[in-house]
């Protein structure tokens, strides 16, 4: 069809043979194919050029429209390898949202202003598993050091969160300045985890390293709340440094050994997205976040 335009738009089997670098026969044997194809004539001879029948005239206008959705395509193509457009699914949970992700998507934004970004909180789910089932491209998210990534999936380590005491103010070991975890076997515990997930374990995995079962006495669905709960003496908690935000009043905050308790964040992505210039300035923006 394209032959076709060259002939139609030259008005000359030999002019389009030129512009295309094709012999006139190679030419019209092209047409010829065409109109069998089609079932009817395409071309009317006119002294010494040609012009284009009904037909002819009806697949020259389709044959541009083609060719120009074709240059749209890879135009579309060439941006979306170079990061210029497309779309970037990002999932995260909320501590490190409001942490690492403001800052990284600033940076990210004055790279790729084209690249819409879809930003969304998944907690309590898990943003790993939505990088897993393809439904994300980039999930911040907590995950074991020693653990292999799930299939198709790369995890690049951020930072890692150290886990903070917090107690009432004027509580007895607010006297001293780092805690051993063992100090708060004794004491009624703030939930501060709650429903169960990776964060949670951490902190029943390092009690039971320093040999106790915490004695939870209050649930608490985010750390805020768990801080109020300690500022009014109705128990103890420890809460990852990054969730902390605004420390309550109420509350001291200690640090923590023996063991320090630390969760590891990474940005899971998935592993066919690795090379998109996106992805890359992405991850670049959120080491630098983690940095700082």
């Amino acid at each position: 069809m394209q032959v076709l335009r060259a002939v139609v738009t030259t008005g000359s089997i030999t002019a389009a043979a030129v512009n295309l670098g094709y012999t006139p026969s190679a030419i019209s044997q092209q047409v010829a194919a065409l109109e069998k194809q089609a079932g009817l004539p395409l071309l009317d001879r006119v002294g010494r050029g040609v012009r284009p029948t009904v037909a002819g005239r009806l697949l020259t206008e389709h044959a541009a429209r083609i060719t120009d959705r074709l240059v749209e395509a890879e135009a579309a193509l060439a941006d979306l390898r170079e990061g210029r457009t497309g779309r970037l699914r990002v999932r995260y949970f909320a501590t490190a949202g409001a942490a690492l992700v403001p800052p990284a998507v600033a940076a990210f934004r004055a790279r790729h202003a084209d690249v819409r970004l879809d930003l969304r909180l998944t907690e309590p789910d898990d943003p790993l598993a939505e990088v897993e089932a393809g439904r994300a491209d980039v999930a911040l998210c907590v995950f074991a050091r020693l653990a292999e990534p799930p299939r198709g999936v790369h995890v690049e380590h951020l930072l890692d969160d150290p886990y903070l005491a917090v107690l009432p103010r004027g509580h007895d070991l607010a006297r001293k300045r780092v805690l051993d975890l063992a100090d708060l076997a004794g004491q009624p515990w703030v939930d501060a985890a709650n429903p169960p997930g990776p964060c949670r374990d951490i902190v029943v995995d390092a009690c039971a390293a320093a040999g106790f079962t915490p004695n939870l006495v209050v649930e608490a669905d985010d750390y805020p709340t768990a801080q109020g709960f300690v500022a009014a003496g109705l128990g103890v908690t420890i809460v990852p440094k990054l969730g902390l935000g605004v420390v309550h009043p109420g509350v001291v905050v200690r640090k923590l050994r023996r063991p320090e308790p630390n969760r590891a964040i990474g940005a899971a992505v998935r592993v066919d997205t690795l090379t998109s210039p996106a992805v890359r300035t992405l991850l670049s923006a959120l080491r630098t976040a983690a940095a700082g």
